[in-house]
């Protein structure tokens, strides 16, 4: 998109990791010029903004819950917003631009959750560009410049919007809105979703430190588009801050987006700079009581720490929405959908570190009950059915043409036994009773419709997906067969700390599941089976996270046959799942062998994003992050979830790692250590 000051754009360099000084903790990421750009994500669990190669502007910003079709006839995918944040800036009349800077540097900052860009332009001045999505204020994203003049120029700045191309009907205006004797310049963006489904609007404002320039309107060239732009004189030596704050807004979750984002981009106009990063700021200080050190190895910090830190970008306390497996990092990524990931790789650690977040997953289920019960009816079972694929509607969001979403039935236990571990960890009896056990209940009474009984009156469940997708319409999955025995027998606890009658199928049903065995004793994936390459190791999550299996030459025998089975590129966190069950067993070696294989092979430049595998391009991968973060939390750390709530086996540390601290966990947030033996 071109303007009037703008006659060209230039994508910058692109950009490859550098070591951070290890003084700083393992909380940023610097990033220099190289071959290949991945973004990073700043989120607030409301709004994704990602960022780009070229300066002043994002690659996306990506609302999390609302959706539109990627067609008339396709199935939902998350929407893009305005790019509100897109800035030109011009000194003494020429472009700031990659063609027209030098000493690119740029540095995530994890503790902050910010993303600064360093620049020169020539001898004229030093440029620091920070960009935030702000946690104080969910809709609000924010990009703060300081201005460094190494002798006197004139500063232009131009805010723009740019439009995803799958946005419609879009619209930008410059208004002066008026209260009395206050003008309150800011810039307006408006547009249709994909098909027409929502309406999306943002607006932006400019904050000084200093007095107001005057805001001007003026048009990008060869369109009718607005922009909004203001001109200032600065002296050498004189340090100038000013930011770009805006807000955007959805019909999915306002009525009347475009004024709401206005509301909220004066609100923070009326406020000050300094005020807008402190709240912030503070925000992300209370998340990170819930964190993970690791002291001899700044690598292994920084990785653990980027995982963290995402998952605490994709979801927020209150928002009653879940995390997709790309979280709020892509559009494209399974089309933003929510799957088992959220339940059995991403929630545990945040249920372990950080309740709240923890809780609008469960929230987001709890929500879609009723869609869950409607859609077990409509396949002829009893209870609740949860999607494969679910969007903001609850209802089925798998495309058509892929047998997960009529098959992958054990989504649904995964479901019960998130809800189960929260009372497990909390023990919150009012909770249980009015969101977990509704949830609970129906989830068991669809196990018990799904089973068949056995003439030997044994149960099978049969004709379904397993978590090891290559195997399609099979019977007996192990894990979906383990999964709904850990549910169905979770419902009947639940039931008793109730004081309920629980249905004694429940305990029948869970007690005569059927699981099918090789000569030697190891377990079969599934009826079937025969040996082939799997996807994932669905027999070795019985042992973690289901502790179906807790003899420990049972879960060897399993772990040392299926390891090799598994598919050089499948997904990441299936060899996390391995580290936690080596760990289990003793042997360090093998288990921190895992772990990084379990993500080193998926980072990609410059900031060490996630891909789904190792020979695959879409970060950044939530799910991956999820399970390294189980491998250190469950295997390192050795905490366990049990009737009696958190507590900790016989930690052991990899070669290089010194000690390993994990704060803020549980229901006290206590603090947990494991140190050299």
């Amino acid at each position: 998109m071109q303007n009037k000051f703008l006659p060209f754009l230039f994508f910058f360099f692109l950009m490859s990791a550098v070591p951070v000084k290890s003084q700083d903790e393992g909380w940023t990421i610097r990033a220099v010029p190289g071959d290949v750009y991945n973004g990073v994500t700043l989120a607030n669990g409301r709004i994704g903004l990602v960022s780009g190669s070229e300066l002043f502007r994002v690659s996306d910003i990506v609302l999390n819950g609302v959706f539109d079709k990627q067609s008339e006839r396709g199935v939902s995918r998350i929407v893009r917003g305005p790019a509100f944040t897109d800035i030109n800036m011009y000194i003494d009349g020429q472009p700031v631009t990659g063609a027209t800077t030098s000493g690119w540097e740029q540095v995530l900052d994890m503790k902050e959750a910010c993303l600064t860009t360093s620049v020169d332009f020539g001898t004229s001045a030093r440029i620091r560009y920070t960009l935030l999505a702000l946690r104080n204020l969910p809709y609000a994203g924010m990009a703060v410049v300081k201005i460094t003049p190494y002798k006197d120029i004139t500063l232009a700045v131009e805010n723009e919007t740019g439009f995803p191309a799958e946005l419609n009907d879009t619209h930008t205006a410059f208004k002066r809105l008026k209260d009395g004797s206050l003008e309150l310049p800011v810039f307006t963006s408006d547009a249709l979703t994909c098909t027409g489904m929502h309406r999306v609007a943002s607006c932006a404002a400019f904050l000084f430190d200093d007095a107001r320039p005057a805001i001007q309107a003026g048009y990008a060239i060869g369109t009718n588009r607005q922009t909004m732009a203001f001109e200032t004189r600065l002296k050498k030596g004189q340090k100038y801050r000013f930011a770009l704050v805006g807000a955007v807004c959805s019909s999915t979750d306002f009525n009347d987006p475009a004024n709401e984002a206005e509301r909220m981009a004066v609100y923070a106009m009326q406020g000050s700079i300094g005020f807008l990063l402190d709240t912030h700021r503070r925000e992300w200080a209370d998340l990170w009581t819930g964190d993970i050190i690791i002291e001899g190895n700044p690598g292994d910090q920084r990785d653990v720490r980027l995982a963290l830190y995402n998952l605490y970008s994709f979801v927020r306390a209150d928002s009653r929405l879940s995390i997709a497996p790309m979280g709020l990092s892509t559009v494209t990524g399974y089309n933003g959908h929510v799957f088992w990931d959220a339940e059995l790789w991403m929630y545990p650690p945040l249920l372990l570190l950080n309740r709240d977040l923890a809780r609008s997953m469960t929230d987001y289920r709890y929500d879609r009950l009723d869609k869950a019960v409607q859609r077990a009816r409509n396949y002829g079972y009893r209870g609740a059915m949860f999607p494969w694929e679910s969007d903001d509607t609850g209802e089925e969001a798998t495309p058509t043409w892929c047998l997960t979403g009529p098959f992958e039935h054990h989504i649904t236990a995964d479901v019960g036994i998130a809800c189960w571990n929260d009372y497990r960890v909390y023990g919150d009896k009012e909770w249980l009773a009015g969101t977990g056990y509704p949830v609970l209940k129906e989830v068991a009474d669809f196990w018990v419709s799904r089973a068949e009984r056995n003439a030997d009156g044994s149960y099978s469940i049969k004709n379904v997906v397993g978590a090891d997708e290559f195997a399609q319409n099979i019977d007996d999955n192990a894990f979906t067969n383990g999964s709904a025995k850990t549910v169905l027998e979770y419902a009947t606890q639940a039931a008793s700390v109730l004081g309920v009658c629980p249905d004694n199928r429940w305990r029948e049903v869970a007690a005569g599941l059927k699981f099918h065995y090789m000569p030697d004793g190891v377990m079969k994936e599934h009826a079937t089976y025969a040996g082939e390459t799997i996807k994932q190791g669905d027999v070795n999550l019985l042992a973690y996270p289901l502790e179906v299996v807790t003899d420990a030459s049972r879960m060897e025998k399993d772990l040392r046959y299926y390891e090799p089975k598994i598919y050089e590129d499948g997904p990441a966190m299936g060899n996390a799942v391995l580290s936690v069950l080596y760990c289990r067993l003793g042997d360090g070696e093998k288990a921190y062998e895992l772990f990084k294989k379990s993500y080193i092979p998926n980072k990609r430049p410059p900031f060490g994003v996630l891909s789904e595998s190792p020979y695959s391009d879409n970060p950044y991968f939530a799910t991956g992050a999820g399970g390294l973060l189980q491998a250190v939390l469950n295997g390192f750390g050795a905490l366990e979830i049990t009737e009696n709530g958190v507590v900790q086996g016989t930690g052991l540390l990899p070669a290089s790692w010194k000690s390993l601290t994990i704060t803020g966990v549980g229901k006290d947030r206590k603090t947990y250590t494991v140190g050299k033996r």
